[in-house]
C-alpha cells in the first residue's frame, strides 16, 4: 500500500524530464501566491524554450522507444497502477490545488476524489483502438489500424488543473502518446505534484513530462515545435486563436476545451426549489471560474420574482472565506487580474442599466474575495449575458415561451454546456434538442462523469473530452491494403 503524503512533501522547486527532478536551464523559481492572502506560500519551478526543448526530445524517445513498443494491457497495467496511487493522495493534492488556486477545499475533496475512476476509465480504453476490416473483392485484404499521433503538448488551466490533466494525459497515454504537460502559470503546483505520482507509479521515463512556464514563452515555444505532433488546451478562445496561428506552420492537430456562458433556463413549470439549488450553487461554484457555469439564467416569466428573490436570498448565505477551511463555500478568485476582470464586470452591467440585486463588492484588503453577485432586469444583448466573466456573477433573464428561451439561450458565440429545468418531458426533448451545445443537462446540473463526453461546439472548442471519444483526439488512422494474390499486371506490356 502506497504511503499517503502530506501537501509539504512535494517539491515544487524542479521540473519533471524524462524521469528526473531537473533545475530549469532558461527558467527559474519563481513564488506562487496564495490567493487568500495574496502572498507567497510556496516556489515553483519555471521552464523556458530551452526546457521545452529538451522535454519534447525524451518525449520523442519514449514514444518512439519503450512506450509505443509496451503492448495495450501493459500501458493499461501503468494506468490501472497510477489510479490506485491517485487515490490514496486525494487530500494531499486537494491541499495542494487548493492553496494555489483558491479553490474551496470542500470543492476540491469532491472532484478530485473522483479522479482515481477517471483513469480507471482510460485504463480501460487502452486496448480500444481497434481497427475494421473493409469489404473488397478478392485480389486484396484491406483493413485499419488506429495509431497513437505522437508526441502530445498539453496545456491546461489555472482553474481546474488536475481535472484538465486528468482528462487530457489519461486518452493521450491510453492510445499510446507521451506528453508534455505545461500548466498554466499561475498555479502549477499540483501539476508538478501529479508529476511525483507518476514517478512512484513507474512509468518510462519521458512518457509524462510536466514543465511550468510563461504562455508566451514556455507555451508558445511547445506549441511551434516541430517534434509535437498535437496540442490539447483548455482555456480561453483568444489564446487558442494564438495557438493555431503558432502552430500552423507545422500543420498539428488540436483539441480545444475553451469558454463558455451557459444558459440555465427554468421554465415555469419546473421544481423550483431544485433549480434554483441547482443554478446558485452552479453561479458561485468555483468563484464562478468555471466554462460550464450557469452563469445566465433564463427564467420563464410568470416565476421570475420568486427566481431573483431566490437566488438574493441565497448569495447571503454563501460562506466565502480562506479556501482550506471545511466550512467555507466560496473561496477567493485565483489571481489578482482575475479579481480586477470580475469586478469590472459588475461596473459594465451597472452602466448597462441591470438591477444589482446582490454582492458585487471586494471583500477585505488581503486576497482576491469577491462577493457573490446577482444581477436582474438583464437584457440578452448586454455584456454582462454575453461575455464570459468567469466570476461568481449570475445574470437574471426574463423570457416568454420556448422559443424565446431557445433565442436567448443561443444568442452568444459559446456553446460549451446548456441547462434547463421543466416539468414536462416534451418540452425537456424539445428544448434540448434546439440548444446549441456540447452538453445539455435537463433537471440537473454539472454532472460529468469519466463516461459522458464533454466538449463545444461553436467557439466553445473542438473535438471531446472523456468517453470512448476522448480516445479519437490521439489517435490516427492507418489503411493498409495487401494483395492476395501476389501479381500486378505489367504496365507496359502493351
Amino acid at each position: 500500500m502506497p504511503r499517503v503524503m502530506s501537501m509539504t512533501e512535494f517539491r515544487f522547486d524542479r521540473l519533471f524530464i524524462g524521469g528526473a527532478w531537473v533545475a530549469p536551464i532558461d527558467g527559474g523559481v519563481r513564488d506562487s501566491v496564495d490567493p487568500a492572502t495574496g502572498q507567497p506560500w510556496t516556489q515553483v519551478a519555471y521552464g523556458g524554450a530551452q526546457d521545452i526543448d529538451r522535454a519534447v526530445v525524451v518525449a520523442r524517445e519514449a514514444f518512439e522507444g519503450p512506450w509505443r513498443k509496451m503492448a495495450p494491457w501493459e500501458r493499461a497495467g501503468l494506468l490501472r497502477k497510477f489510479a490506485e496511487l491517485y487515490a490514496t493522495q486525494i487530500e494531499a493534492l486537494a491541499q495542494v490545488e487548493s492553496r494555489d488556486n483558491g479553490r474551496a477545499i470542500r470543492e476540491s475533496r469532491g472532484d478530485i476524489g473522483l479522479h482515481p475512476q477517471y483513469w480507471h476509465w482510460f485504463a480501460s480504453l487502452a486496448d480500444k483502438a481497434d481497427g475494421r476490416t473493409i469489404p473488397m473483392d478478392d485480389s486484396v485484404h484491406a483493413f485499419t489500424s488506429r495509431l497513437p499521433v505522437g508526441v502530445v503538448g498539453t496545456i491546461t488551466p489555472w482553474n481546474v488543473p488536475l481535472m484538465a490533466a486528468t482528462w487530457k494525459l489519461g486518452p493521450a497515454l491510453a492510445a499510446g502518446c507521451t506528453v508534455v504537460l505545461k500548466p498554466a502559470e499561475q498555479t502549477p503546483a499540483s501539476s508538478l505534484a501529479l508529476a511525483a505520482l507518476f514517478e512512484q507509479a513507474g512509468f518510462p521515463p519521458g512518457v509524462v513530462n510536466v514543465v511550468p512556464g510563461d504562455g508566451p514563452v514556455a507555451g508558445a515555444h511547445l506549441v511551434a515545435h516541430p517534434g509535437v505532433d498535437k496540442i490539447a488546451f483548455t482555456g480561453e478562445g483568444a489564446t487558442a486563436k494564438a495557438i493555431l496561428k503558432t502552430g500552423a506552420d507545422t500543420l498539428k492537430r488540436f483539441s480545444f476545451e475553451l469558454g463558455g456562458k451557459a444558459p440555465h433556463i427554468i421554465f415555469a413549470d419546473a421544481d423550483i426549489e431544485n433549480a434554483v439549488n441547482a443554478a446558485t450553487g452552479s453561479a458561485w461554484a468555483l468563484c464562478g471560474q468555471s466554462c460550464a457555469l450557469g452563469s445566465r439564467v433564463l427564467v420563464e416569466r410568470p416565476v421570475y420574482d420568486r427566481v431573483v428573490e431566490a437566488f438574493r436570498r441565497n448569495a447571503g448565505r454563501v460562506r466565502v472565506g480562506n479556501q482550506m477551511d471545511p466550512a467555507t463555500h466560496m473561496g477567493p478568485q485565483a489571481h489578482a487580474e482575475q479579481l480586477a476582470k470580475t469586478l469590472s464586470y459588475v461596473d459594465i452591467g451597472r452602466d448597462e442599466g441591470a438591477e444589482l440585486v446582490a454582492g458585487g463588492t471586494r471583500i477585505g484588503s488581503e486576497g482576491y474575495f469577491v462577493e457573490p453577485t446577482v444581477f436582474a432586469g438583464v437584457a440578452p444583448q448586454m455584456r454582462i449575458a454575453q461575455e464570459e466573466i468567469f466570476g461568481p456573477v449570475a445574470a437574471i433573464i426574463p423570457f416568454d415561451g420556448e422559443d424565446e428561451a431557445v433565442a436567448i439561450a443561443n444568442g452568444t458565440p459559446y456553446g460549451l454546456a446548456a441547462g434547463l429545468w421543466t416539468g414536462d418531458v416534451g418540452r425537456a426533448h424539445r428544448v434540448a434538442n434546439r440548444i446549441e451545445a456540447g452538453m445539455v443537462w435537463v433537471n440537473t446540473y454539472r454532472y460529468i462523469r469519466w463516461s459522458t463526453p464533454y466538449g463545444g461546439v461553436k467557439t466553445s472548442g473542438w473535438g471531446r473530452e472523456n468517453g470512448v471519444e476522448a480516445l479519437d483526439s490521439y489517435l490516427e488512422t492507418r489503411t493498409t491494403v495487401i494483395s492476395t494474390t501476389g501479381k500486378f499486371a505489367d504496365p507496359f506490356a502493351n
